[in-house]
């Protein structure tokens, strides 16, 4: 049996490493949320929260938790010394404004040309586009963290076929099977998780890949 939240934390600490000194990053609804548990402490990042601060921290402690303090996903953190709390419309001019360096968002599909689907109103997976919208086209640097399959089926697609979030905005999609970036001649596999083959990954994904010659293993 797949353990679903080992699954989660390869993703998340994947996506971590990409982060270095100084930057602003806006974590989705989700897996992206655990992202935080997982910065290393000698890279000082500035964590924007959609519902209105910055300066978010990992999750508290069990039993100290601040019934007052969450992130977007409704989701006890903490904030660093230094944050601030905001309301909305200044929330949303720092992600507009293009102050946002990255930003870790979930997929339902992603497909080759960087085209991103992460709503649908029928069945009720997420309420709706969100704030989605802004920091895909906003931030400087898009980053997908999700699972690389749902109930066995590819989700990362020759063309999405849910209604779009955004269209050509995805640089980079991490999933506990490999990372891959988003490049004008298509989906570049740059890493490959441990005890996964390229085969493997290849099976998994609908959209055609372009093998890097320096292909490395995930660091996790």
């Amino acid at each position: 049996m797949i353990d679903k939240e080992r699954v989660r934390e390869v993703i998340a600490k994947r996506v971590a490493k990409e982060f270095k000194d100084g930057d602003v990053v806006n974590l989705g609804i989700g897996l992206p949320t655990e992202v935080a548990n997982y910065i290393d402490k000698d890279v000082e990042v500035i964590l924007q929260s959609e519902n209105g601060f910055i300066g978010l921290g990992p999750a508290p402690e069990e039993g100290k938790e601040d019934k007052d303090l969450v992130n977007a996903g409704a989701k006890f953190v903490t904030i660093k010394e230094g944050g601030a709390c905001f309301d909305s419309a200044m929330s949303f001019a720092i992600i507009r404004g293009g102050h946002v360096d990255a930003t870790v968002l979930g997929a339902l599909q992603v497909d080759e040309e960087g085209n991103l689907a992460n709503w649908m109103i029928p069945g009720k997976m997420v309420p709706g586009m969100g704030g989605a919208m802004d920091l895909v086209v906003g931030a400087k640097k898009v980053i997908i963290a999700m699972e690389h399959t749902a109930k066995g089926a590819p989700k990362i697609l020759k063309k999405c076929t849910l209604p779009l979030t955004a269209a050509k905005e995805v640089n980079l999609i991490v999933t506990e099977m490999g990372v891959i970036e988003v490049t004008e001649k298509g989906l570049l596999l740059k890493e490959i998780a441990p005890d996964t083959t390229v085969e493997e990954v290849i099976r998994a994904t609908e959209a055609n890949l372009i093998i890097s010659p320096e292909l490395k293993v995930m660091e996790v």
